[in-house]
């Protein structure tokens, strides 16, 4: 079936509604490097209307020296969306944050969580959490300058620390004296010496229970849980809590959105899988006009659309393989569909 790529684009424009605040229970995608771009981005917005969406973690150098509209450009659509900011330097976020309010973001977020060399070197991300009082004036300095909230996303600790100790003496800090009042909280810890980012997000056990003691202790503060969260049934354990992140999952097998778009917000006259792909081509067409975007870049976000149904296989395929392929069109998704699920 052949759908009007018109007639879903105003079809989509209508379902995306800002951030609501009186939500009692937030439900986002976490700030994933390399995957949570903006195509990325819009993709997971075609699936879910109203899921939250983060950025890529953005450093405050990448916007005090470089090309600020590249960095910070989304489409409208992607609404609700939160710039997630990596530094440490107060009067640098706050620049920054000032940026991102400008640009129309929802939400400013500071990254505490990443454990990765490069962002250690930058004396930011996990490591900031060895240094509450700094965090609470890069809070406070973001504050000052923006109307839109000011947020964390954080580890529950950090190499030998004792967890939960250390997580309230920094929630305490951070609350108090910089005024942050949502957390975001990767239920592991991150060991800053001897593992990868990769193994961090693997190896380090979850502690679930650590981040619930923490929304008990402080439950005026918004506690919002990531880390390891594959199903609904799973979302739905942490009934104290005020909201959920997904991560890999989300990008692995972006369905998942779909089942957490009509089970927490009871949305209806969704976009099919086909409508999603048929969505996208203009999508595509466009940023390839605007910005010569190789189509690869914006179809790699896709492969797992169809994770679990028959054709889903030379849906992958097509889009690993021919994208690749010199002059590739927007008409290649039409293409794969055509061989994967229309034959």
């Amino acid at each position: 079936m052949k759908y009007a790529k018109s007639s879903l684009i105003s079809r989509v424009k209508v379902k995306c509604p800002r951030m609501n605040n009186n939500n009692q229970q937030t439900i986002s995608v976490a700030p994933m490097m390399d995957w949570t771009d903006r195509h990325c981005r819009y993709f997971h917005r075609l699936i879910a209307p109203s899921v939250t969406l983060y950025t890529e973690m953005v450093t405050t150098g990448a916007l005090m020296f470089g090309d600020v509209d590249r960095h910070l450009r989304y489409n409208e659509a992607e609404h609700p969306i939160v710039l997630q900011l990596g530094g440490s330097d107060p009067t640098d976020l706050a620049k920054s944050a000032k940026l991102g309010e400008e640009y129309g973001y929802d939400e400013i977020n500071l990254n505490c969580g990443c454990p990765s060399n490069r962002v250690q070197s930058g004396s930011f991300g996990a490591c900031l959490m060895k240094e509450p009082d700094l965090v609470a004036d890069c809070i406070k300095a973001m504050q000052d300058v923006v109307s839109i909230p000011v947020t964390v996303k954080c580890r529950i600790g950090i190499d030998d620390s004792e967890e939960y100790t250390f997580l309230r003496d920094f929630i305490d800090i951070v609350s108090t004296k910089g005024g942050c009042k949502t957390f975001a909280i990767h239920a592991r810890k991150a060991w800053l010496k001897g593992l990868s980012p990769k193994e961090n997000r693997d190896i380090p056990p979850l502690q679930y229970d650590i981040v619930e003691r923490i929304k008990a202790e402080f439950p005026d503060l918004d506690i919002q849980i990531n880390g390891g969260i594959k199903t609904i049934e799973e979302m739905k354990q942490f009934k104290t809590l005020n909201g959920s992140m997904i991560g890999r999952e989300a990008y692995q097998n972006p369905w998942f959105l779909r089942q957490i778009e009509e089970e927490f917000y009871g949305t209806t006259n969704l976009l099919s899988q086909e409508e999603i792909v048929m969505a996208m081509i203009p999508y595509i067409e466009q940023q390839q006009k605007d910005h010569e975007t190789p189509v690869k870049s914006m179809t790699r976000h896709m492969t797992g659309l169809f994770q679990g149904k028959p054709g889903a296989r030379t849906w992958r395929q097509i889009l690993s393989t021919e994208v690749h392929k010199p002059d590739t069109k927007a008409e290649i998704l039409e293409t794969a569909l055509d061989k994967a699920f229309r034959a």
